[in-house]
């Protein structure tokens, strides 16, 4: 699929000028349809559904795993990307005195659950970013003996910076550190092979760049590290043959041993939806045409004058664009959002983020709304 011919997809697209996918993107009419048909077959069916849903779960399973290079049997279905990180967190066999390193600043997500592990004398390393920026140097620098793990987000949320996921993998890898990566602003935009990379797991929410609904998301475990895991959580679906519901506590050898329970099956069915729209209008092609997307807005911005802190080289590139200088930014995002413009105000700039759906006429749209306001 040509991208523009996705534009179809998205009516939000045609109701507001949407630049804000490192927030919560839209859905497209396939992933609404998908989720309709998912709830209607409860209420018409009820559990005589229960077959096909149990297939379709298995289908979208494969492709989800298709999606970053890994096997249907690496790939849990999770709420969101904190769920998936801290059942990582939780599960590992910590020592007291043993240590994680952690961006700082990160979002949340990739904080929490790692600061929640000091009751278990667990300690975090603050990996401080420079600017947005993580590359191996600054791994190296904050490395500890104690280390055993660096939970990394694949691209800082408030500069778009990308880091150099092969690269810190190796170093991972030499080190014998596990890589635990938040790939929600990434995931969808850019692409990424688990193995390539040397990530241990990986956790993202489907409801950002993968263009899902919210409420449900992927965690991929690496098979070596989740023997090593203990589940935190258990339920009638962690176990060897959960159908048989004779008393049998036998847990699962996958990674679906951390869905303890009930699936949300509406939400799995818009994920598998949101994946194979990407699939069929191709990751690379996504990549290439967010990048010069965000190339049109960076070079606008900078021919007004506006500072733009954001990467433009090589593989710091991400789908993020953020700029700040002429204006107060809580005053621009505010006066942006009352003219339909959808941003967002991410440390002190105002965070545009296209997708693939967009097009250059929202670029000269966006432009004559920001020059009108910079005017007045």
């Amino acid at each position: 699929m040509e991208p523009i011919a996705g534009r179809a997809l998205f009516p939000a697209l045609e109701q507001q000028l949407f630049l804000n996918h490192a927030g919560i993107a839209p859905c497209s009419t396939r992933v609404a349809a998908a989720m309709r048909a998912v709830v209607e077959s409860q209420a018409t069916l009820g559990s005589r559904s229960y077959r096909q849903w149990s297939q379709q779960i298995a289908a979208i399973r494969h492709q989800a795993a298709a999606f970053i290079g890994a096997t249907a049997g690496e790939i849990a279905f999770i709420p969101n990307t904190s769920t998936g990180m801290s059942l990582v967190a939780e599960a590992l066999p910590w020592r007291p005195g043993e240590a994680v390193l952690v961006p700082t600043p990160d979002f949340p997500a990739n904080i929490y659950p790692w600061r929640h592990l000091a009751r278990r004398g667990v300690r975090v390393v603050d990996l401080p970013r420079r600017q947005g920026r993580i590359d191996v140097a600054d791994v190296e620098r904050a490395l500890v003996p104690e280390a055993r793990v660096l939970a990394l987000s694949s691209v800082d949320f408030a500069t778009g910076y990308a880091a150099d996921l092969p690269a810190i993998g190796a170093f991972c890898r030499e080190h014998g550190l596990l890589l635990v990566v938040d790939a929600i602003q990434s995931l969808g935009v850019l692409p990424i092979d688990v193995r390539h990379s040397g990530i241990h797991a990986l956790a993202c929410g489907a409801h950002k760049w993968l263009c899902g609904p919210q409420g449900i998301g992927v965690l991929y475990v690496e098979p070596e590290l989740r023997r090593q895991l203990v589940p935190p959580l258990v339920g009638w679906k962690s176990v060897v043959d959960a159908e048989d519901f004779t008393l049998h506590f036998a847990l699962r050898d996958d990674a679906a041993v951390f869905e303890p329970g009930t699936l949300n099956m509406a939400g799995i069915a818009g994920l598998g939806a949101a994946l194979e729209l990407l699939a069929d209008v191709g990751i690379d092609v996504v990549r290439d045409r967010v990048f010069a997307l965000t190339g049109q807005f960076r070079d606008g911005l900078l021919a007004r004058g506006w500072q733009v802190g954001s990467p433009w080289t090589g593989h710091e590139r991400s789908g993020i664009v953020a700029f700040a200088g002429k204006a107060d930014p809580q005053k621009l995002f505010q006066s942006l959002d009352e003219n339909g413009v959808v941003t967002a105000l991410r440390d002190g700039r105002i965070r545009l983020s296209p997708h693939f759906a967009n097009d250059s006429g929202d670029v000269a749209r966006f432009f004559a709304v920001l020059d009108r306001l910079s005017n007045h």
